[in-house]
């Protein structure tokens, strides 16, 4: 398979088309390895207009909701990202400049995306998705959806960052900008997407008799 022509086609079909206009974000995925992040068995399928398996219940999140999360942060080259269940978004913008930091619960998921993570300049680290390592993030960004925005990602913000995840309570979620101000955070809606749940994020459902 020619994975150059494929990049090129996703970022020709699924980004640009969708409103995505950032030349710095088409450049970077015109040269990750999307595939790199993807199961081995699965990166026949790293360009297709969807998800795609990396390891048990986690997927890539669809290129078109990634660029679209990206631009809406505003990424600037030398900030200090950290990229939460988020590997291919973290290679993107490492890719563009800025010192990411990748975060992963899953050791499986971490052994498939580590090396094109380190290839891309991109540090990683083992922890549970709700405690954030470190503070004073520029940018905080998350590939899988959330109920709701862990309180804890908002306090590693510093003041000025900015944080894109997917809420999702249904079918569909809402994109969604936290931007971390003196009051608190702010917080915009962006468009609807679907990514797969964090299972490790998603509280168990309830019963009442």
């Amino acid at each position: 398979m020619d994975f150059t022509a494929a990049r090129k086609a996703m970022v020709d079909s699924q980004v640009r088309v969708n409103d995505v206009t950032d030349r710095h974000i088409h450049a970077a995925m015109l040269t990750v390895q999307r595939e790199a992040f993807c199961a081995p068995d699965r990166a026949f399928a790293a360009y297709a207009d969807g998800a795609v398996e990396i390891a048990g219940e986690r997927k890539l999140m669809p290129a078109r909701d990634v660029a679209k999360l990206l631009q809406a942060a505003e990424a600037r080259e030398g900030e200090r990202a950290l990229a939460i269940a988020a590997p291919y978004a973290g290679a993107v913008l490492a890719r563009m400049g800025l010192k990411v930091t990748a975060q992963e619960a899953d050791q499986a998921v971490l052994d498939i995306v580590a090396p094109a993570l380190a290839a891309e300049g991109a540090e990683t680290v083992l922890a549970p998705l709700d405690q954030p390592v470190g503070e004073n993030w520029d940018l905080i960004v998350c590939e899988g959806a959330v109920v709701s925005a862990p309180e804890a990602w908002g306090a590693a913000l510093r003041p000025g960052g900015r944080m894109v995840v997917v809420e999702r309570r249904s079918a569909v979620g809402k994109a969604a900008l936290y931007v971390k101000g003196r009051e608190g955070l702010s917080r915009r809606e962006l468009f609807d997407s679907a990514p797969a749940m964090l299972a490790a994020l998603t509280p168990a459902p309830t019963f009442a008799l």
